[in-house]
Order: C-alpha cells, then structure tokens, then sequence
C-alpha cells in the first residue's frame, strides 16, 4: 500500500467512526494482531518440536534399515559361496566317480574282448583238428 493509500483509509474511517472511536478501534485491532502472531509462533513452535522427533524417528528407522539390508545381503553373500563350493565338491566327486566306473568298464571290455579271442582261437583250432580228422 502507498502512502496515498492509507491517508484514504484513515480518512473515511473518521467519516464512519468519528475522532473518538478510531483510538479504540486501533487498541483492539493492535490487540487482535499480537494475539494472532502469538497463536501463529505457538502454533509454529508446536510443528517444529514434534516435526524434530519425527525426523528423528525416520532417520533411526532408515538406520536400522540399512543395517538390516547390510545383514541380508552379507547371509545371502555367505550362502551363496556354501552353496558354489558345494556344488564343486559335487560335481568333483561326480567326475571321480565316472572316471573309477569308466576304468573299470574299459577292464571288464578289455577282459570280454580276451575271452572273447581265446575262444575264437580256440573254435579256429577244433575247426582246424576236425578238417584234418
């Protein structure tokens, strides 16, 4: 507001009011306001003390968050290097075990195959006996 402004509003408050009522209507207009900042800061003191353990709760919430996250993330990390050196173990002893069973099956197919000429050798020899009988 200009100075012009309020000079206008001064004015017709005296045509309306007159000379005597103006002090009294200010004294309870200046009342009015220190009443309304009071309830203002109060009302703002109010929000910023519960606001200040609101923001504490949430940054102890976030923490133990974190802290829970580092947690699982540790156990999962553990578990899944069990789980890896379980699975070599594993297919180690797997791969030993095909090795021992492939030997011995190439053993007994060798054997076969031995048996397997003796006994031709020895049909070649009756067959041969028999054609000179």
């Amino acid at each position: 507001m200009g100075g012009g402004e309020i000079v206008l509003i001064i004015f017709v408050a005296l045509l309306f009011f007159g000379s005597k009522a103006i002090p009294d209507i200010a004294k309870t207009l200046g009342k009015a306001m220190r009443e309304f900042q009071k309830a203002t800061n109060e009302i703002k003191r109010e929000i910023n003390e519960s606001g200040g353990g609101i923001g504490d709760d949430i940054r102890d919430i976030k923490s133990t968050v974190s802290n829970i996250k580092s947690d699982i993330q540790e156990g999962v990390r553990k578990h899944t290097s069990d789980i890896q050196e379980g699975v070599k173990e594993t297919t180690s002893n797997i791969q030993d075990g095909i090795n021992e069973h492939t030997s011995d099956i190439e053993k007994e197919i060798t054997e076969v195959q031995s048996e397997v000429t003796k006994g031709a050798e020895n049909m070649a020899k009756t067959v041969d006996n028999g054609a000179q009988i």
